[in-house]
């Protein structure tokens, strides 16, 4: 049952691509619908634990967080209804690279021969995925790949800092991932609608109703499978587990027609993947029952 329940974890993250694009399609641009469904998860919640607020003016480090779990969710979910899906999916799994560099930054943590060797096989295989005939040099080359690195860089963000905020009740930690997703994505689609990149919310529309109420709820209830799953499995094996999301992800998009899959895609994302499931089983170091690495699913 663990290990179902983080199947279908991964499921809805794996296929939440689809409902954020069918929101686009009744006039609710994917920023807009990340503002609405984590604003509202946030003020039910904001309501049943009142007392949690008074806990961020002990640590303004809840904010650091809120703001990165922002800046995860806003670029991933603008990237899969922007972007070649499996493309994005991809990039944003460079928590090889990014989480290794962060730890030496901001945690001290000096990276050792097997970690750099992770972040090079990673690199080799973004820098496979990103090179196509008609590009000279493989970096990002359009608004979905950066925003795809972005959020994989901000994920990593929010891995150190839910490492650092480890002490910090969950309620206080769940609460700033939420809130942060709401507040960032909220401005990013206001300064985008004010400069005209972004529609409003068709709010006379009742068409993306359902969809936002079907999408609000899969994160829900593939938040509280993540909880029953990672609880019971050994944290390398729900991080394995986890890496399912890139074959949901592949196979409902190539399905439906939002993604390819060549040959340099399938084998830089095996280099990926295979990096992420190495760092995965990665030592922890002594006394850190938080090291792991963490997937999109761990955050609201």
């Amino acid at each position: 049952m663990p290990a179902l329940a983080l199947i279908f974890n991964a499921f809805v993250w794996g296929v939440s691509w689809f409902p954020f694009r069918q929101l686009e399609g009744h006039g609710l641009h994917p920023v807009w619908a990340t503002c609405l469904i984590y604003a509202a998860v946030t003020l039910a919640m904001a309501l049943l634990r009142r007392r949690v607020w008074g806990l961020f003016a002990r640590q303004p480090a809840l904010l650091a967080l809120g703001l990165a779990a922002g800046l995860t969710n806003v670029g991933f979910n603008w990237a899969v209804t922007q972007g070649d899906v499996v493309r994005v999916v991809l990039l944003f799994y460079l928590m090889p690279l990014w989480s290794v560099l962060l730890a030496w930054a901001f945690l001290g943590e000096r990276p050792s021969l097997a970690a750099l060797a992770r972040v090079a096989l990673a690199l080799v295989g973004v820098a496979v995925v990103l090179k196509s005939p008609e590009t000279d040099w493989p970096v990002p080359a359009s608004l979905p790949d950066w925003l795809g690195v972005a959020a994989g860089f901000g994920f990593a963000v929010t891995n150190i800092l839910l490492r650092r905020l480890r002490s910090a009740p969950g309620e206080a930690r769940a609460l700033a991932m939420f809130g942060g997703c709401a507040v960032m994505a909220g401005a990013t689609a206001l300064v985008g609608t004010a400069l005209g990149a972004m529609a409003p919310p068709p709010l006379a529309d009742p068409g993306w109703w359902g969809w936002a109420l079907l999408l609000g709820t899969g994160f829900v209830f593939a938040n509280i499978c993540l909880q029953y799953g990672a609880a019971r499995l050994a944290a390398s094996a729900t991080s394995v587990i986890m890496l399912s999301e890139v074959l949901f992800a592949s196979v409902s998009s190539v399905a439906l027609g939002a993604a390819t899959m060549e040959t340099r895609i399938w084998l830089g994302g095996a280099l990926i993947v295979a990096a992420a499931v190495w760092s995965s089983f990665a030592r922890a170091p002594a006394g850190d029952d938080d090291r792991r690495m963490l997937s999109p699913q761990d955050l609201p």
